[in-house]
């Protein structure tokens, strides 16, 4: 929209050129014509005739649906999708301003995104252009649009379409319907495949960038998981995560033990001795475990080994310590002592889903992204917490 000019200017070149014309026949109209392989009237206007419609689109004497500029290409091409497409149109910017203050009702007459490509790509001297094969028309309609400049095209490379198993089919107007009828709260909701949401979830840039390598580029359509993606993004961020525990479903346990410490410290992480340690508070000797692992327990051996703490033995409520040094053969469980109240929101099927819980407490800024030990990777929010991945 900052560049409006420039495709204007071109526009006008264009018509001066009797490369393109404006066309006053209706879409459906149109369509008939095109489908017939004839010409329409308007394709046979003079030169000044063009640049006085073009002038009447610009200042409001033509509206929305009365006119559009078509590049004059041959209407008897065997695809219909080259025959004189439409290079720019009329917007009603008066009801539907641009959303950016300093652009709203500036330009009534606005490119659409073939014509507006093409030029952008030779203005700045673009000399490869990588694109899903489902726009190979594109290249075609561009390459015509070349020719009438003199313009050398870039050399095009294509793809297939990349599916991720988990979002199904999405695209842009989709998502902008779904994030103006509110079902969305905006283009980074956690639940949308967007560069946004990936960022607000903590997905890293060189995970995407390893992600992309390994797919290479070719035709083919493929269908992957986002396991796939994950798995990169682990590699590279799990060095710097630091670790914190958030127990699910909370169960209660009392500490027995005679001298028991009222504090101690665990590592933020398993290879980082740089990382500021964890103060665990254990004053109240109360400890909330997740109910999962104390039924297993419950319906075992009534034993499992807390974690950087104790092997306990579970009696009458009671998580008797059997063994500060670990013993071995037990399942290791976190836990959370003095912890808070936190939500953890993740997404589950195109729904935002909302685990409560108790977080340890800790003295991270908003934006750090931690790892949840036994749960995942997660970004602290004003609001609770966001699930990057597992």
């Amino acid at each position: 929209s900052e560049r409006m000019e420039y495709y204007h200017e071109h526009a006008v070149q264009l018509l001066e050129m009797a490369g393109a014309y404006i066309c006053l026949c209706s879409g459906e109209k149109f369509k008939e014509i095109r489908k017939s392989k004839q010409e329409c009237s308007h394709r046979h206007q003079d030169i000044e005739e063009n640049l006085d419609l073009w002038m009447q689109m610009k200042d409001g004497r033509l509206n929305p649906g009365d006119a559009v500029m078509r590049v004059k290409t041959d209407m008897t091409l065997p695809n219909p999708a080259l025959r004189d497409w439409p290079a720019f149109r009329i917007q009603d910017t008066k009801t539907n301003p641009h959303p950016r203050p300093n652009i709203g009702s500036r330009w009534r007459v606005w490119p659409l995104l073939d014509f507006q490509s093409a030029v952008e790509d030779h203005l700045q001297n673009v000399t490869h252009i990588i694109r899903g094969k489902d726009l190979m028309d594109s290249t075609r309609k561009q390459v015509l649009l070349y020719e009438k400049f003199g313009w050398q095209y870039p050399t095009t490379i294509y793809w297939g379409r990349v599916k991720i198993h988990e979002y199904g089919g999405f695209s842009t107007s989709q998502i902008r319907k779904g994030i103006e009828s509110g079902k969305y709260s905006d283009w980074d909701d956690v639940r949308l495949p967007t560069i946004a949401a990936m960022r607000r979830k903590g997905m890293n840039a060189e995970a995407l960038k390893a992600f992309w390598i390994e797919l290479g580029l070719t035709q083919k359509d493929i269908s992957v998981p986002l396991s796939s993606l994950f798995s990169h993004d682990t590699k590279i961020i799990d060095m710097k995560c630091p670790r914190i525990s958030f127990v699910r479903e909370p169960k209660p346990l009392e500490l027995v033990r005679e001298g028991l410490p009222t504090s101690i410290t665990v590592p933020s992480h398993p290879e980082h001795s740089d990382f500021k340690p964890r103060e665990i508070d254990l004053s109240a000797k109360i400890i909330m475990v997740e109910k999962a692992d104390l039924d297993e327990a419950l319906s075992k051996s009534n034993k499992f080994r807390l974690k950087e703490l104790a092997d306990i033995e579970i009696t009458e409520g009671k998580a008797i310590i059997t063994s500060i040094d670990s013993a071995g053969g037990l399942k290791i469980v976190h836990w959370v002592a003095n912890g808070n109240e936190a939500n953890l929101y993740y997404n589950e099927d195109d729904e935002i889903g909302c685990q409560k819980g108790i977080l340890e407490g800790h003295s991270h800024p908003i934006g750090t992204q931690v790892q949840l030990e036994r749960v995942g990777y997660a970004i602290i929010e004003e609001t609770g917490l966001v699930l990057s991945h597992n």
